[in-house]
Formats: C-alpha cells, structure tokens, sequence
C-alpha cells in the first residue's frame, strides 16, 4: 500500500495568475524552493517574501481537502486581479491506482477521476465542496486535514503539536496510532444498534395495535383514579386549610379590636392637640419673658428721664430733648405693656384647652396596623365559614365512573420479544463502549503497542537533530518533555530548540504513520528551518532530509529564504513574481 502525489497544477490561485503553473512532486530527492520578487527588485531579503513559494502547499491542501493551509476563506484563494476561474488539479495514486481531483471557484467545481475516468457520484459542479464527497476523498487518502499539516505540509503558521489544547492533541495522536480505525468500527456499530432500535420500535407499535382497544380503557381508569387522587387530596387539604384558617381568625375579638382602632384614632387626636397646645404655650412663654424683660429696661430708662438724665450716659439733658425722648419711650412702654397681656391671653386660652383634655392616658392596644385590615379580619372570617360548609358538602365526582369502567376486562400481553430485542441492544452498546472510550482495553491494548514505536523514532530524530531533551509520550498520551531530570513544558524552550522539537515530532508523527498505514511520497517543510534555528539546527536538519530523500525515496520540498542553503542541494526550484503573478522555473541540478 502507498499514497504517491505525483503532480500539481493551479491556475488563478492565490498569486499564480490566469497561466497554469505545474509541479511535479513525482521525484526522489532534496529540493530547495527559493523565492524572487523581481517586482521589487529581486535583490534584498525583502523581495525573497510574497512571491508566493506557500502557495503551492496551500494549493496542495486545498485540492485535497477544500482548505487552505491556514484559515484563508476559499474565495480569498481566488487570484484578486482575475477574480476568476479558479483550478487546482492534483495526480495521485493510491496503491497502484490514478486518480485526479479538480477543484475550483467562480466557476465551483469538484471532480475525481479514477485512471481517467471521471467519477458520477463525485462531480459537484454546483458547489465544489461537497461535505458528502469529501469524506469519501479523505477515506481515499486515509488522512484527514490535520494529519496532513502535521506528517506532509509542514508550515510555520500551523500550531505546534504540543501547543495545542490536550483534547485537540488526542484526536491526533488517536488518529496516528490507529484509534481512528475503532471510531469507524464504532461508527458501522452504530448503524447497527439504530436497526436494533427500529425494531424494537415496530415490535412495540405491533403490541399496542393489539392492545390499543383495552389500554385505552385502562389508560382512562387510571387517569380517573390519578384525578380521584388529586380531587381528594386537594379537598382534604381545602378542608384543613379553611378550619386551620378559621382557627386562626377566631382567636381574634375581631369587635373589639373594631373599637381600639376607633379609640386609637380619637387617642391621637388627643395626643395632638396635647401636643400642639403645649408647642404654642412654650413659645408664649418665651416671647412674653423677652417683653418682661423689655418693658423692665423702658421702665429703668423713663426713671433716668424723669431724673432730666440720659437713659444711654447718664448726663443731664436739656427739657427739649428730654420731652421728646421720653415721649418716645412712654409710647415703647405702653405697647410693651399691652403685648404682654395679649401674649398672656393667649397662652391662657391654650392652658384652658389642656385642661379640658385632662389626663391623656395609654393608647389602647391593637393588633392590626389599620382599621381597614380589622374590618378585612370581619370579611374573611365570614367567607371563610361560608367556603368551609360549602367544601364539607362537596361529593366525589369521579367514584361512580371508577366502579363502571372497572368491570371492562384488559387483555394480557407479551413482551418477551421487545426484552430479546433490548438485551441484544444493550450487548451493542457495550461493544460501543469498548470502542469509544479512552479507557477501554481495546484501545489501551493498540496505544501499548504503537507508543513504544513512536517514542524510539520520536528519540532518535531528537538526537540527529541535536536536541538534549528527552521527549516522550505516555500512555495517557500526555507528554513529557526533560532535561537532566528537570520537568519542562514547551513553552520553557528556546524558539530554535521548540523547531526541532517540532520537526522531530513530525518526522516520527511520519514514520509512526508510514508504519500503520502506507508510505507517503511527499513531504513539504516551509520555512520552519528560517525560524531561530542556528546553524548546528540547520545542518543536522539538512542532513536528515537527505538521508529521508536518499534512503527511503521520499521527495522532499524545503522552502526557505536561506540562499546560501542553494549550494547544498542539488535540485533548486525558483518561485518568480513579476508584475504581480507568481510562476515557478524548472528544476535545476
């Protein structure tokens, strides 16, 4: 078995323009894809970036799985300048047979051809995604997307493996070792316990046919004797809510507390005028003491001035001037004089009020707020007697219908099959079970087996790489990373030693599958060695892509911006840009 992707070709793709560009993968070496811009001048480091070398594995990705490497809308794929008609072609073979798919936007296209032949079930002229067709592609090339980016294009915008949450790293580690494999048994297993469960379903709708006449009887009787029951608990518990609550409102003189509310209310009266007779005596009292005290100072001044002195000096004043001061203060006098008894009156009217209230005693006491809520205490209690002869009256309506229907006969039934029919689904389930759980022994049993693979190629690429760490999965397949028996996370690593961990583990992520599955020919590398790497990284990954490319046939496309790398292979594909469209140059050795 063998998965071998022989050619691509893409027309109005991302930078690649109206011109169909071709690549042929169908080798077996090294090959160095460097990129010139020379619509900018194709001489500094800048004009080595967007002459579009990625795209050719965003092609790859999206002619096999109707995505982009990374999450590029698919209309954004389309070449901006023609806006177009766009198409990816991809040959490959799959143990030992051709086949082609055609994928394309504006105008929307999907087709698979099989040695030649176009395929009816596949074509999708309407969509060119088909969610139906491309499942059937994936089964055909036994991985899916995420697989792909992570054993055959391997890019720098891809999350690491061991950045990625630990649910999302299972379902890739379950795929690799061949846990995916049960899922698809778990998935026939499933379509079986629905036909399982459509059965039970027919034997059950055969047995009400049968028993529909006398099930509705007794449906009836019990829904008669639920509502019995209800009826009854409830007139019960009307019963002892209505005595509980005339209990409660009787302990109340309900007349005399009528008349405390009455008393009550002529109490704060009362009080009131209490209150307001002693606030206006206080004040008369304070303002007559203020006159008293006025008039005692007129009266000591009109002495001086009938001495012929000054009230204010004491000199002695000429009788002009002391005939009209002292008229002056006569006149003071007088009106002193009368507003004190004035102020008197009045404070003996307000004292003769106080006496007539006499003593004001204690407030009756009550117990509602209001008299309006002993008055609703009177109310209730008569409604409440009322309700309670009323209820007590009250006859059982559904005892009668009880004894009538209960004399119909119900015909016995059977379900010995549909019990047959659940032991056997529930047997399924179980198999289910043993398959789709993470802790079955089933799955343990597979994980044991190929972990132990994975870990001694995940060490040796490890050392080959120059890498120091030690690197392994466990078997809950979480992963340890160390160094000199110190526990690290991948986040402590430098970004170069975070790249070879990352080649590493997709070197060994690709032999484990090659192992499992079937070979695969192809193997892109974008970038990742650009990225903090130094040289010892890039030499010993240098080396290992040969020693891939020379012993084990695989061709291998590294893209990078290292020119000085061009005289270290013997294949280097150029990547041109010019007046705004990508084209790719021949092989050269």
């Amino acid at each position: 078995m063998s998965f071998k992707i022989k050619n691509l070709t893409v027309k109005n793709f991302m930078s690649v323009g109206n011109a169909t560009q071709a690549v042929n993968f169908d080798r077996r070496d090294l090959t160095l894809v460097l990129g010139e811009n020379l619509d900018l001048g194709g001489d500094d480091s800048g004009a080595r970036n967007g002459t579009g070398k990625t795209t050719i594995i965003n092609a790859l990705s999206y002619g096999l799985y109707g995505q982009a490497l990374t999450n590029i809308k698919r209309d954004n794929l389309i070449n901006k300048t023609n806006a177009k008609n766009m198409l990816v072609t991809i040959d490959f073979e799959v143990n030992g047979q051709d086949y082609r798919i055609e994928r394309g936007r504006k105008h929307n296209i999907l087709k698979l051809y099989v040695d030649g032949q176009e395929q009816e079930g596949y074509a999708d002229d309407s969509q060119g995604d088909s969610r139906e067709t491309q499942q059937d592609i994936e089964r055909l090339l036994g991985m899916k997307h995420d697989m792909f980016k992570h054993v055959l294009a391997l890019n720098t915008y891809t999350e690491p493996f061991l950045s990625m949450r630990a649910n999302d790293q299972r379902t890739i580690i379950e795929q690799l070792l061949g846990i995916t494999i049960l899922s698809e048994k778990a998935e026939a297993l499933k379509n079986q316990i629905k036909l399982t469960k459509e059965s039970i379903t027919e034997e059950e709708i055969r047995i009400k046919a049968v028993q529909d006449a006398n099930k509705r009887i007794a449906e009836q009787i019990e829904n008669l004797k639920r509502r019995q029951k209800l009826w009854s608990a409830k007139h019960e518990e009307d019963i002892v809510t209505l005595e509980r609550g005339l209990m409660d409102l009787a302990n109340v003189n309900i007349e005399f507390e009528i008349q405390a509310h009455k008393d009550l209310s002529a109490y704060h009266d009362r009080v009131k005028k209490k209150t307001e007779c002693d606030k206006w005596i206080r004040s008369l009292k304070a303002d007559y003491a203020k006159e008293e005290k006025l008039y005692q100072k007129l009266k000591g001044e009109i002495k001086d001035l009938d001495d012929h002195k000054c009230y204010a000096c004491g000199s002695l004043l000429h009788d002009a001037d002391r005939g009209m001061i002292l008229e002056n203060k006569n006149k003071q006098y007088s009106d002193c004089q009368n507003h004190m008894l004035t102020l008197q009156a009045k404070a003996d009217e307000y004292q003769d009020q106080l006496d007539t209230l006499g003593t004001i005693g204690s407030a009756p006491k009550v117990i509602y707020d209001s008299l309006e809520k002993a008055l609703d205490h009177r109310n209730t209690l008569e409604k409440l007697v009322e309700q309670l002869d009323r209820r007590r009256d009250e006859q059982d309506p559904y005892a009668e219908q009880i004894v009538d229907m209960e004399t119909s006969a119900l015909e016995e039934v059977t379900w010995d099959k549909i019990n047959t029919l659940t032991q056997f689904k529930e047997h399924q389930e179980f198999l289910l079970k043993l398959l789709t759980n993470k802790d079955s022994f089933v799955r343990k049993r597979i994980i044991d087996q190929n972990l132990a693979y994975l870990n001694t190629r995940l060490g040796a690429y490890l050392q080959a790489i120059g890498l120091p760490h030690e690197v392994k999965f466990l078997n809950d397949l979480n992963v340890e990373i160390t160094e000199l028996g110190r526990e690290l996370d991948f986040d402590n690593l430098s970004r170069g030693e975070r790249n070879r961990l990352i080649l590493s583990l997709s070197f060994a992520f690709r032999d484990v599958w090659e192992s499992l599955y079937m070979p695969i020919n192809l193997l892109f590398i974008d970038e990742m060695i650009d990225s903090g790497m130094d040289s010892s990284g890039v030499e010993n990954s240098l080396a290992i892509l040969k020693k891939m490319s020379r012993e084990r046939n695989k061709s291998i496309f590294l893209v990078s911006h290292k020119d000085e790398l061009a005289g270290r292979v013997n294949n280097v594909m150029k990547v041109i840009k010019e007046n705004g469209f990508t084209s790719y140059e021949n092989f050269s050795e």
